[in-house]
């Protein structure tokens, strides 16, 4: 999941409005520490988004061409507003983003891969707590093979 989003700089990330339709915007985010961190500009929307609910998904950019190396991944959960002055200046340091910026670190609550193997699409989903889930399935099937 990390390397998919570690492949390009630039991935889609989705908010929700103050009338509660979505926000689709660009954004780079970083993997460091462990931990996924989201960047953004003072001012902007999203922040402003993510302040009154801090539900979002992360959509990893899928590159040139149609084949999706990797696969179609999505991250969801809740952006955490990160104001220790140390934990900011540590990441401004190693970064180097335009300052100044506002500083969110995700706490996930869900990842999904999405591939083709032989005649099936894969869906592989990740929820903390719980074992990954797999589900395959051709455009053939009736119903869904969970595994």
């Amino acid at each position: 999941m990390q390397e998919r989003f570690g492949a390009y700089r630039h991935h889609v990330l989705a908010t929700l409005r103050k009338d509660g339709a979505p926000r689709l915007t660009g954004l780079e985010a970083d993997f460091r520490y462990g931990e996924l961190w989201l960047g953004m500009m003072v001012g902007s929307r999203k922040v402003l988004d993510l302040r009154r609910d801090p539900r979002f998904s992360l959509h990893a950019n899928p590159g040139p061409g149609a084949d999706l190396s990797g696969g179609d991944v999505r991250v969801s959960g809740r952006a955490v507003e990160v104001t220790d002055p140390e934990v900011v200046a540590r990441y401004a340091a190693a970064v180097k983003p335009p300052e100044p910026f506002h500083l969110f670190r995700a706490e996930l609550t869900e990842a999904v891969r999405t591939y083709t193997e032989d005649s099936y699409m894969v869906l592989e989903s990740w929820e903390p707590g719980r074992p990954l889930r797999t589900i395959r399935r051709t455009s053939d099937d009736a119903a869904l093979r969970v595994e």
